[in-house]
């Protein structure tokens, strides 16, 4: 087994404006100097993936595929729109069912007052029900728009990503041993 966890990052936001790339250039170098974990990183605003479920699946959609089955682990960095995750980040989630199993999902959310909160909550049901393992400890930023930035950042950031990464490879560790000794099937 390889010693470093296969772990996507995805970019849930694909809106003009967004905040989603500032976030992910601040949670990548402190997941690659935690050295537990080979990045790959899936900005839905550029992967090229169907607006709709077709039986035709595009290149773009099967090399996305491919990525998630490589993946131990996920995180998915996610704003929250209208109490909700985003359009793109439900049809990326869906083009998928088989590489989700067994994996572990971590969040790294953002909006107004509730820090994307709701819109993680939402997740947790769309992915249980794809037998994925929603993490309890992520990361989670109120107020984006003002307390983010260059130079600023919200208190108690950086150690909520460092407890999401150690929770996350704990489990991704946990599952792909399991997935390596007993085949996981829905």
């Amino acid at each position: 087994m390889d010693a470093q966890l296969n772990l996507v990052v995805i970019v849930g936001s694909t809106r003009e404006g967004r905040i989603a790339p500032r976030i992910v250039d601040w949670l990548l170098p402190i997941t690659r100097a935690d050295g537990r974990f080979a990045l790959e990183v899936v900005d839905l605003r550029e992967a090229g993936l169907p607006a709709h479920l077709t039986d035709d699946v595009p290149t773009a959609a099967s090399d996305y595929l491919q990525c998630l089955a490589r993946a131990d682990a996920f995180v998915v960095v996610t704003p929250e729109y209208n109490h909700a995750y985003p359009a793109p980040l439900k049809q990326a989630i869906d083009l998928g069912l088989e590489e989700w199993f067994a994996k572990p999902v971590a969040f790294v959310s953002y909006g107004g007052i509730s820090g994307g909160l709701r819109a993680v909550e939402q997740l947790r049901l769309v992915f249980s029900e794809l037998h994925a393992v929603t993490l309890r400890d992520g990361v989670c930023i109120p107020n984006c728009w003002t307390s983010f930035g260059e130079d600023r950042l919200p208190d108690g950031v950086d150690v909520a990503a460092k407890t999401m990464l150690d929770r996350l490879a704990w489990w991704a560790t946990a599952l792909r041993v399991a997935r390596a000794t007993q085949p996981y099937a829905a």
